[in-house]
């Protein structure tokens, strides 16, 4: 599966099958991307919280859960929303390479 924005370009890529909850998880995962990529923080935030609600057991989710904190930091350009994020890893997805990328956030 590929994620394109509306110029072309690849945003998200998922190889192999994947069970219904991964799969929604990365389609959607790839759809907040290509919001990022345009530089929608709005759309993009909103997209990365809806795979945290709907999907919070799936592999995309500690990803989503980074990429949130670094949308809102994009958005506001304070701080403060990349050490909630470093704070929200230490309780979620703890042993995730996305918890330990955000682990400098706090």
């Amino acid at each position: 599966m590929q994620i394109l924005d509306p110029e072309g370009n690849r945003r998200h890529q998922v190889e192999g099958f994947l069970p219904p909850e991964d799969f929604l998880g990365q389609l959607k995962l790839g759809l907040a991307h290509a919001a990022f990529a345009r530089e929608d923080w709005k759309e993009a935030v909103k997209r990365f919280e809806d795979i945290l609600d709907a999907h919070p057991g799936s592999d995309a989710a500690p990803e989503a859960l980074y990429w949130r904190g670094v949308t809102r930091y994009k958005a506001s350009g304070d701080a403060a929303d990349l050490m909630e994020t470093g704070a929200a890893f230490k309780t979620r997805y703890v042993n995730t390479t996305w918890a330990k990328k955000a682990s400098v956030w706090g």
